[in-house]
């Protein structure tokens, strides 16, 4: 069977069949929006972008033991582009994975799964609980505390922002402009 581009529908569907977990979903979501920020911002496919960071955790709640294996394999049974599988393989790169991030999509993904993590935990201790009055010196803050979102592993954001010859500030400035973007559906507008 030859493979085919998956619309975000099916992409959803397939990661719903997956994953119950409703935090597990809402971070699928949020990197989803960062995703298409990106892809928009440097004129790349924001669909394909999107879809990828949808599914980057797709395995996760089923099989973390095998994290990015099991992916790897739900995707290419759903023939799936090897691209597509090859960018959601490579964001475990040196926790669960050999693939090293090679384009920009890859990239991306590396330095920003986790980066979204830290911006939640920063939105949910402020009053609002709001994404939309996250500011980047917050999250600046927020990282030099090693006990705050201490689950976050800052050094692969670091290594991330080296792959895309990014400063820390800027990638953590358009990582939450993406989840602003997405601040209903992943919980964050606020209360």
């Amino acid at each position: 069977m030859s493979e085919k581009v998956p619309t975000r529908e099916e992409a959803y569907r397939l990661f719903t069949q997956h994953n119950q977990n409703d935090s597990l979903t809402k971070h699928a979501l949020a990197v989803e929006g960062v995703m298409r920020y990106f892809a928009r911002k440097r004129g790349e496919d924001e669909e394909k972008w999107g879809i990828v960071g949808l599914v980057h955790d797709l395995d996760y709640e089923q099989f973390p033991e095998e994290h990015c294996r099991k992916s790897e394999q739900i995707l290419r049974e759903n023939n799936w582009p090897e691209e597509y599988i090859r960018a959601v393989v490579s964001h475990g790169w040196g926790i669960c994975s050999d693939v090293e991030p090679q384009t920009e999509l890859e990239k991306v993904l590396y330095a920003i799964d986790e980066l979204t993590g830290l911006v939640v935990t920063t939105a949910l201790v402020r009053p609002s609980k709001s994404v939309l009055d996250v500011k980047t010196k917050s999250v600046k803050k927020k990282w030099k505390d090693k006990r705050f979102a201490a689950g976050v592993n800052r050094s692969i954001i670091e290594k991330g922002a080296q792959m895309l010859g990014m400063e820390i500030t800027d990638l953590i400035t358009d990582t939450i402009k993406g989840m602003q973007e997405v601040a209903e559906k992943i919980g964050l507008k606020g209360v």
